[in-house]
Formats: structure tokens, C-alpha cells, sequence
């Protein structure tokens, strides 16, 4: 297998006045939902669908419960997600304050065997 990508033509936010240059571009090929993830792990083990869902379910909600408190949820081999936030730049530390968050993201980071895919993948142009 392998993932498509398309053409893009950008500007270079490091230098405006640069002609635009064309880019490679990741395009999903599809999804695959909670629902499907329950099937095809239930396939693979001795677990019911419903139960993989079950557990699946309540891992995401515990995911956000946690992250919510602050704390970084590791998840084996998978990864590990931990709340990330882009604040206003102040002159002092006094004056950074819960005020100065603009934005809040989830941060990913891929454990070490998603972390080697990356360095295996093929691509392919999609038509």
C-alpha cells in the first residue's frame, strides 16, 4: 500500500515576495470510524465487537477527562497526546496570565514503531 498525495502550488511564508512553488500534499483515502476499529480488532482477538467498542468509547472519553486536568495521556505503543495552548507575548511574567491564551490544540506524539512507519511509507500521484 501506499498514500496518495496531490500537487499544490504555496507561497513561502518565510519569504512573501518569492514566486509560489508547488508542494506535495497527503489526501486521505478514505476514514475508518470507531464503529469499523470495533469490528476489525474483534476479528483479530478473542473479544466481541461490542466489548472493543465499549472500550473504545470509554477510552475516549477518559482521553478527554484527562486531558482536561492537565495531565498527558500515554498510550503505549500508540503515542502519547498532551493539551498544547499559543498565548500573547507580554514584557514580564506577571503579566501572562490565563487571558493571554489564544488558542488551545491537542498535541500528538507518535511512539517509536508509528514514528518507523514514517520512515518506510510510499507515496503514489493520485490521478
Amino acid at each position: 500500500m501506499s498514500v496518495k498525495f496531490t500537487t499544490v502550488q504555496r507561497r513561502n511564508p518565510q519569504e512573501l515576495l518569492a514566486p509560489e512553488k508547488f508542494y506535495a500534499s497527503a489526501i486521505g483515502d478514505g476514514e475508518v470510524g470507531i464503529e469499523k476499529l470495533s469490528r476489525m480488532i474483534s476479528e483479530q482477538c478473542t473479544v466481541t465487537e461490542a466489548d472493543c467498542l465499549a472500550v473504545l468509547a470509554s477510552l475516549e472519553k477518559q482521553m478527554v477527562n484527562q486531558l482536561e486536568e492537565g495531565r498527558i495521556v500515554r498510550l503505549g505503543r500508540i503515542g502519547s497526546f498532551q493539551i498544547g495552548v499559543s498565548s500573547l507575548g507580554m514584557d514580564t511574567p506577571e503579566e501572562v496570565t490565563s487571558n493571554s491564551i489564544i488558542k488551545s490544540r491537542v498535541l500528538f506524539r507518535p511512539a517509536q514503531n508509528i514514528k518507523n512507519l514514517l520512515k518506510t511509507l510510499r507515496y503514489h500521484k493520485a490521478a
